[in-house]
């Protein structure tokens, strides 16, 4: 018997406090427990439908997210089977929900959707806060978050070996330089980093919005269109 294809992926953006909340929680499963090879654990990030072929490849499907599911912040909930797309799409907090949606779609389009669908979701405390970290309430969810997916897995007979010791923070499905410990202890104050966008790039006199936004487009379009290559130019 065929074993069944499980991917389990955490989607979000580190860069926006709560929204990290999937790729942490992802990113610690790792270091906590290892799988047989039919058990892919993936930091999906905000990648959205370059993640297609991974999804149409998986028979179970397991996605850890942030969910606006208009609960108290930090509140964590599982949904299943056919309700998850409506879940990530009811109230968008961020362009990767609206990216993953439709990952599930060109899936089910192509006949290649998983057959069971998972996503263990927690409710963020606070999203507009840029090069934030997870907030204590959503932080203190992902190990129960973890508990429901193992759950899960077992129900479908598909069981994860705890490690003798937990892996290093270095040993990440993400970026080192996103590791928690570098991410919260090496952020500038906010003198140095504005936590919601920049306005200092627009004050700036250096900086003016065009005075013709789309007459300068045409013009690069034209640009573009004349273009001359004569036989020998590398482009």
């Amino acid at each position: 018997m065929t074993s069944k294809s499980v991917l389990i992926l955490g989607i979000g953006n580190l860069l926006w406090a709560d929204e990290g909340f999937g790729v942490r929680a992802v990113d610690e499963l790792n270091r906590l427990y290892e799988f047989e090879d039919n058990v892919t654990l993936l930091d999906g990030g905000t990648q959205g439908i370059y993640l297609v072929q991974h999804v149409r490849d998986a028979d179970i499907l397991i996605v850890f997210d942030a969910v606006d599911y208009g609960l108290p912040g930090g509140t964590l909930k599982r949904v299943e089977g056919d309700e998850v797309p409506q879940f990530l799409g009811a109230k968008k907090i961020s362009l990767h929900q609206t990216g993953f949606q439709e990952v599930l779609a060109m899936a089910d389009m192509m006949d290649d959707r998983p057959e069971h669908l998972l996503l263990v979701g927690v409710q963020p405390v606070e999203i507009e806060d840029f090069g934030g970290s997870l907030r204590d309430e959503v932080k203190a969810q992902i190990e129960p978050s973890i508990e429901v997916v193992l759950d899960y897995l077992a129900s479908h007979q598909i069981t994860a070996k705890k490690r003798v010791e937990k892996l290093p923070e270095d040993v990440t499905l993400a970026c080192n330089v996103m590791l928690t410990s570098r991410y919260e202890d090496e952020r500038p104050d906010e003198a140095e980093a504005c936590r919601v966008g920049d306005s200092r790039i627009i004050a700036d006199d250096r900086w003016s919005a065009p005075e013709d936004f789309d007459g300068e487009m045409q013009d690069a379009v034209k640009g573009a269109h004349t273009l001359s290559v004569t036989p020998g130019d590398r482009l």
